[in-house]
């Protein structure tokens, strides 16, 4: 078991936690994000063919921190999109994908990445992995994806995009909603005075304290913004920054714990996708490990 802070090592940790990564470690993600961008702009395949290349993740939603800052960058071919469901029954059958398979974008994406940075380890399931060099960018995950529409005339303009891989090895799609996670979480973050990206950091950076120190096992930095962003808006608003960080953490451990059914309702930041679902690469057990080892290592009780 991880040791309990004394008060006042919680509070210099939490004033340290609290801040997003300096100048210098921005300019290293800002730079890795210029070579993917450049890499698929002079990729002669990609000529005139609308793909968006932008960082997600923790990188462009700010909740990233120190010694934990890996860049995710999408390269998404918008046209033609893909869907399922009734979108093609209500709306016309999709434009045909011309030659432009999931087998024959990861092939482009990996020839545009080896071009022009050397060589990718192409053998994940997902991502292409460029890794970090001394002195270099960070280690950077390429996506290549397709941008992924669900009609919906709830919605403003009738339809929510966002976007599918498919797996390498085991052919499953695995859909993201990205500008939704980055809209969501300014807005979250807007009505709670900054405190909503203050809190994820501090939780992450405890997670990493304790996956170090073997009292948890090492999750992705991610699982601690879906947990978070579960607390409603007013809690992060009563007291002090330390009284925030205490009351979200004992929120999320009552929804846990306490709430019938509570977990099951949470949703991931992207306000779509379950937080405890099919696919994940985490379950309630180590949310409950997670929220009950930082309460004790930052000695707010449980």
């Amino acid at each position: 078991m991880a040791r309990q802070l004394t008060y006042a090592e919680r509070l210099e940790l939490i004033s340290k936690w609290k801040n997003p990564p300096g100048p210098s470690e921005r300019l290293r993600l800002e730079r890795a994000e210029h070579m993917v961008r450049r890499a698929i702009s002079l990729h002669e395949p990609f000529r005139g063919l609308d793909i968006t290349v932008a960082p997600k993740g923790s990188y462009p939603n700010k909740t990233n921190v120190r010694g934990d800052s890996d860049v995710d960058i999408m390269v998404r071919l918008n046209a033609p999109f893909h869907s399922d469901g009734l979108a093609g029954w209500w709306f016309g059958p999709p434009q045909p994908p011309g030659p432009w398979t999931k087998d024959k974008l990861r092939e482009e994406v990996h020839s545009a990445l080896t071009n022009q940075l050397g060589w990718v380890d192409a053998n994940h399931n997902l991502a292409f992995y460029v890794p970090e060099v001394r002195g270099s960018p960070p280690s950077i995950d390429v996506v290549p994806c397709f941008k992924w529409v669900v009609y919906d005339f709830s919605v403003p303009g009738g339809r929510l995009e966002g976007s599918v891989v498919y797996g390498r090895h085991d052919g499953k799609r695995v859909i993201n909603w990205p500008e939704l996670q980055l809209a969501n979480g300014r807005a979250k973050n807007d009505k709670t005075n900054l405190r909503y990206k203050f809190v994820v950091r501090v939780l992450k950076s405890v997670e990493n304290d304790l996956a170090e120190a073997g009292v948890v096992e090492a999750l992705p930095s991610y699982f601690s913004e879906c947990l978070i962003y579960n607390v409603p808006n007013h809690v992060f608003l009563a007291g002090d920054f330390d009284d925030a960080v205490r009351a979200s953490l004992q929120e999320v451990y009552r929804q846990l714990t306490e709430t019938w059914f509570g977990s099951l309702r949470m949703l991931e930041p992207n306000g779509i996708k379950k937080v405890f679902g099919e696919r994940q690469k985490w379950t309630e057990k180590h949310a409950r490990e997670l929220i009950k080892g930082a309460l004790n290592y930052l000695n707010y009780g449980v």
